[in-house]
This record gives structure tokens, sequence and C-alpha cells, in this order.
């Protein structure tokens, strides 16, 4: 094992990642404006003046620490109740390196919402990798999605959240897991973040998972897999998901992040086809990028794809505060709190 990880390690420097980020350029606010909920709004990066709490799970499964973070504004049984954001950080972060990193607590100050950010054990994986590619960690009320799923309803229960609104996102191996939890939890989670992660289905064991991470794969992923009547059934529900990725990834092949995008269209394919639109932009920094949101019937998008021209294995848009993190890029946060807003199960219908 101690020969895997230090294969990991030697993987993640090799491809030029460091704790200082990939790109030194700090978006002006301009290039950070999105619109939420019908209203345009500058993502800025107000003080924290929630709490960010420590707390620990247990269940069948195991034992995971895990953090929250609940914003000023947030008034319990006395206010509405509020959306949960879900962050699975990658291999080596830790809860407040991966906060640090995207924002996320300053945008939950912005918009209201309670964060959490459970952490991989040490002892669960060396480099504190979620284990997405083992067949084990990729059911239902199995392994570490049960754990995460189970710490998700924990906070669900003991604070006052919209459940409606229940989102999860991560980067890369949390990525991966991400996309595990909107297939096997979509009764839980209302929409998926992906950034520079693998689809579904795309590993079996530690070699197949590297060959995933440096080539496509090909794998159909949830509609071949075996399992419980309510898993297999968790493939025929679409939860919206939107992608980033890095086309000069070198740790995680960008045809990765295609393959979630065409799983998630793939999980819509009971309804009407979805339409497509791109669209090209570019940061104030001169950083390029190509958005496609799929819609459906309605107009609604409910898979969007952000391919970030130049970018390599990072959070695109995201602070040198955090490692991992390119701040040329457009704002993947800021985008993916605007996209899970935007679904009509999120209590917009």
């Amino acid at each position: 094992m101690k020969n895997v990880m230090d294969t990991i390690q030697q993987s993640l420097s090799t491809a030029g990642l460091n704790h200082a980020g990939l790109n030194q350029h700090v978006p002006a606010a301009s290039e950070r404006g999105v619109i939420i909920e019908g209203v345009a709004r500058e993502i800025v990066t107000p003080d924290e003046r929630g709490e960010f709490l420590s707390r620990s799970f247990t269940n069948h499964a195991g034992t995971r620490a895990y953090k929250l973070y609940i914003p000023a504004s947030y008034a319990g049984q006395l206010g509405e109740p509020v959306p949960v954001v879900v962050m699975l950080h990658g291999c080596t972060q830790s809860p407040d390196d991966f906060a640090a990193g995207t924002r996320m607590n300053a945008l939950a100050e912005q918009h209201g919402f309670l964060v959490v950010y459970p952490a991989q054990a040490a002892n669960a994986n060396g480099s504190k990798c979620w284990n997405w590619f083992r067949s084990e960690d990729q059911d239902r009320d199995r392994g570490e999605p049960a754990l995460i799923a189970g710490i998700t309803k924990e906070v669900v229960a003991n604070y006052h959240v919209d459940e409606r609104r229940v989102f999860v996102a991560g980067l890369s191996a949390g990525a991966a897991m991400a996309v595990i939890l909107g297939v096997t939890y979509p009764d839980i989670y209302a929409a998926v973040g992906a950034h520079s992660g693998l689809p579904y289905g795309a590993a079996h064991d530690m070699p197949s998972a590297f060959g995933a991470m440096k080539r496509s794969t090909g794998l159909p992923g949830m509609p071949n897999r075996t399992g419980s009547s309510a898993h297999q059934a968790a493939g025929r529900c679409g939860v919206p998901t939107i992608v980033f990725h890095g086309d000069r990834d070198h740790t995680v092949d960008a045809q990765n992040g295609t393959e979630i995008v065409e799983q998630a269209i793939r999980s819509h394919s009971g309804e009407s086809r979805l339409q497509s639109s791109v669209s090209q932009g570019s940061t104030a920094g001169g950083r390029q990028y190509s958005q496609t949101v799929y819609a459906d019937a309605t107009d609604q998008p409910v898979v969007e794809e952000w391919v970030v021209h130049g970018a390599g294995h990072a959070w695109s848009g995201g602070s040198s505060q955090g490692s991992y993190t390119d701040m040329g890029g457009p704002d993947a946060s800021a985008e993916m709190v605007r996209f899970f807003y935007s679904q009509l199960r999120a209590g917009n219908a």
C-alpha cells in the first residue's frame, strides 16, 4: 500500500501541482459576476462571520470527521429553511484547505446556505483520497457513499434545512465521489458539481483507476452495473449536473469530464431530447473557456459543461489560500451555486 500511495504522490508532483495555485492572476470583480435566482450579483469575499464547527459521524460503514459552516444569517427554526452544499475535497486536502481554496464559505455568507465538508481519514486512504475507484465504495448504503450520505442526513435532521435544496460538489477524487452520490442517492441530492473528476463506474480497483485518470475509459457506467433495486433505480433518475475541467489536466484526463456529461445526458434519456447551446468566453485575465448548456423541453438547464482552456488540475477561480487552485479561470464555485439554485427541484418551479 505504501508503494501505491507513493505513486499517487509522485503523480501529483509530476503534474505540477502546488499549494500556491497554478496562476497568480487575481480575478477582477466584474469577471465573477453571475446571475443567481434572476438577480445579478457580484461575487466578493466578505469576512466569514459565521461558525465553522468540527463534528464527527459514525454509522455501519465507519466514522468520518466533518466540518460545518453556518453563516451568520442562519436563524434556525425562526427563519426560512436553508439550502445545504456538501463539498468533497481532493487528494491530500482537508476541509479547511478546501474551504479556503474554493471560497464556498464566503458564498454561504452571501446566499445563506450551510456548507458541509466531510473529511477523508488517513487510515482509509494514505493520500486522503475518497476511494471512488473501489467497487465497495460505489454502491448505495455501503462504504463511503453511505458515510457521506449519513453526514448529510445528520445535518438535515439537526438544522432547519430545505430538503429540496441539498447539493454535492467536489474536486478530483471528491468530484468522482460526488458523481457516485448523485447516482446512488438521487433522493437526497438535487444536483451535482464535478470539478476535474471522473464518471461513475470508471474503475474498480487501483490499477483501473490510474488507467481511467490518464485516458478515456469508455465505460457506460451505471446501466450495466449490478446492485440493489434502489441502486439500479438511481441510474434511471437524472440528477442535474455541472462539470468543470481544464483541457490541460495531466492528472485526470479531460475526457473524463466529457464522460460525466454524457452519463448525465443519458440519465435524462427517458425525457425528450436535450437541446444544447455553446458559448465561448474569457476572463479579464485572458483565460478562455467554453460553456455548453443542455436544456430540457421546458428550457430548463439540466447539464452544464465548462471546459477551461489551458487549465490544469485545479479549482477554477479559486483562492491561493488553498491548494490546487487556478485563480485565472472563471469562478467555478459561483457558477455551481448559480446552477444549483436554478434547479426546479430546488424550489424554483
